[in-house]
């Protein structure tokens, strides 16, 4: 399967990096014309921001928060330029969160990731995302049609009109969440009906587990997964390499420790935060709540852009303790006052009828008095406390949790 969405995507490295970085205080000052970016970005000179380790300097803007921003200034919290009437589509996600879609083509990123899925001009694509208040059928549904494929609007369920669907059109193409794609190929084994003219699958919006992709590919389908928010759309696309997922361009993407906005060593699993260079929607900073990590070298399909893991958990590790909530960012603010640490997780367990907190510590200080000045910290910062054990630096698991709850669910 050969053949790019454009030459952008095989760039030299290097001079993506100085494009994206040339473009960032642009974005920067768009972003600054509004009262509620001056409120987030404090007291900043747009251009300044010209290297990854000043925009790491700058807060990062939580998706988790969203709901409660854009209550307070409805209907995007103040953060979105232009009248709301000036957009093509105007969405609301569960949260809720709304999201205008700008006036273009493609303007949610999703051709490149068809186009490296296989999808190409003339082809049928059955899009069984929901057309229905979110933007998620909307984003795939332009970049079929940037790519130049005829979309069947299916949306979800209703297996029956499906088939009536796909027996009549013969899509050789279906865009979905992968389960409804099973749900569609068992269906039509089951009931006698012809479901065979699907060759190709673009997938997105939940988990695409290894046992299900072996599954799917065992029907004759050949399935390609997406990493996308409803915020901006595609931020990374698997291609025919296989080899984790390639970012889209316009985007500068940052790992940091969850809980934080303080970017990771690469390699290192932490929590996605990324930056759209789009004046007209910027998002900066931009924390997603999901979990990867960048993985090093270019990919073999000639692509050029960094590559994540994929989707590796959500990063909001908050936890319950004796009635109290304990969070990242405390787990943080620890490590904070104590520089001498560089890694650590909070364990939360069950002794008997209460529960205990460790805080697992990677320093090359051991001495009791020092532990004993962490141990303070943790109560003064949780409110609670935990004991602390010293590790060796390296011997933590590199899976991005800050806090583990290893208490039984029942």
């Amino acid at each position: 399967m050969a053949g790019h969405f454009d030459k952008r995507e095989t760039r030299d490295p290097h001079v993506r990096e100085k494009d994206l970085l040339r473009r960032l205080p642009q974005v920067l000052a768009a972003a600054m014309k509004l009262p509620a970016w001056r409120r987030h970005l404090g007291k900043i000179d747009p251009r300044a921001i010209t290297s990854r380790a000043a925009l790491a300097q700058l807060p990062v803007q939580r998706k988790s928060d969203m709901p409660a921003i854009q209550k307070g200034a409805p209907p995007f919290g103040g953060f979105v330029p232009g009248k709301v009437s000036s957009f093509g589509r105007l969405f609301m996600s569960p949260g809720p969160i709304f999201e205008p879609e700008a006036i273009g083509q493609d303007v949610w990123r999703v051709g490149r990731a068809m186009t490296a899925a296989g999808f190409r001009r003339g082809d049928i694509v059955l899009n069984t995302f929901s057309y229905h208040l979110t933007p998620g059928a909307w984003c795939f549904d332009s970049g079929a049609r940037a790519v130049g494929c005829a979309v069947i609007p299916a949306g979800p369920g209703n297996t029956e009109a499906q088939f009536d669907l796909i027996e009549a059109y013969r899509p050789n193409a279906y865009v979905g969440v992968p389960d409804f794609l099973k749900i569609l190929l068992d269906a039509a084994a089951e009931k006698g009906r012809d479901a065979s003219s699907i060759k190709r699958a673009l997938v997105g919006g939940a988990a695409f587990p290894a046992s299900l992709q072996k599954e799917i590919a065992s029907r004759g389908v050949d399935a390609y997964q997406t990493y996308a928010i409803a915020e901006c759309g595609v931020i990374a696309y698997e291609t025919e390499a296989r080899e984790g997922m390639v970012l889209n361009e316009d985007i500068i993407l940052e790992i940091v420790r969850p809980g934080t906005g303080d970017p990771v060593p690469e390699g290192e699993v932490g929590e996605v935060v990324v930056t759209v260079l789009d004046p007209h929607h910027p998002l900066i900073r931009f924390a997603c709540g999901d979990m990867t990590a960048v993985m090093p070298g270019a990919s073999p399909c000639g692509r050029t852009n960094l590559r994540i893991r994929g989707w590796m958990g959500r990063a909001d590790q908050t936890a319950k303790v004796k009635g109290m909530f304990v969070r990242p960012e405390q787990v943080a603010e620890v490590l904070r006052r104590h520089p001498e640490i560089s890694k650590a997780r909070l364990v939360i367990a069950r002794n008997g009828e209460s529960d205990t907190m460790v805080l697992k510590a990677e320093t090359r200080v051991r001495g009791t008095e020092f532990l004993s000045e962490i141990g303070a910290t943790i109560q003064t910062v949780i409110k609670l406390k935990g004991a602390v054990e010293a590790v060796r630096p390296g011997s933590l698991p590199n899976d991005g949790k800050v806090i583990e709850d290893t208490r039984p669910v029942a």
